[in-house]
């Protein structure tokens, strides 16, 4: 069907989003590299009106439900500006295997960049009734515990389950209750 299926339809509502880094490279083991992705959400809360709803963070992707002014500017900075942070983390760490699968993986039309961290596209899809995002939050809160990883939602370090828990979560976000 094409990406035309995921688009940003109505950038003033919330959407669940999924990014996914190039090969499904785990690189969010590495607890330095998650934190880049909170910092520039916890940015983008303060100065681009993000509102985050909820979130997980796996070992090679993540899923969010987010609202914004503008949407779609927030998703594209967000994946701009994390990538050529954690392009510029790995280097530093000397991690020449990863840099070179995310050379490797970079789209031949893109000439402006030696590496592609994440596929193209969020695969945004409109979170258009309470019932959808229960059933989002729930998604995103479960996927850990499907996977295997812990026992509890609240368990999974990078995850907003431990907000909805009534718990300290690593980022604010904006409660659907």
């Amino acid at each position: 069907m094409g990406r035309s299926r995921y688009v940003i339809t109505e950038p003033d509502k919330p959407h669940f989003l999924t990014c996914t880094v190039m090969e499904w490279l785990p690189l969010f083991t590495r607890p330095a590299l998650v934190e880049i992705l909170l910092d520039c959400w916890r940015y983008q809360q303060a100065h681009q009106g993000l509102r985050l709803y909820g979130y997980v963070v796996l070992e090679n992707h993540l899923h969010f439900i987010a609202q914004a002014p503008d949407l779609s500017r927030c998703v594209s900075s967000f994946k701009s500006f994390t990538a050529r942070r954690i392009i510029d983390q790995l280097t530093a760490q000397g991690a020449e295997r990863l840099l070179e699968r995310l050379r490797f993986a970079r789209r031949a039309h893109k000439l402006d960049r030696a590496y592609q961290l994440w596929q193209e596209g969020a695969h945004a899809e409109l979170v258009y009734s309470p019932a959808v995002m229960r059933e989002k939050l729930d998604y995103i809160h479960h996927n850990p515990l499907q996977r295997g990883y812990v026992d509890r939602a609240e368990h999974w370090r990078y995850s907003s389950a431990r907000n909805y828990a009534g718990q300290q979560g690593l980022i604010e976000i904006d409660r659907w209750d």
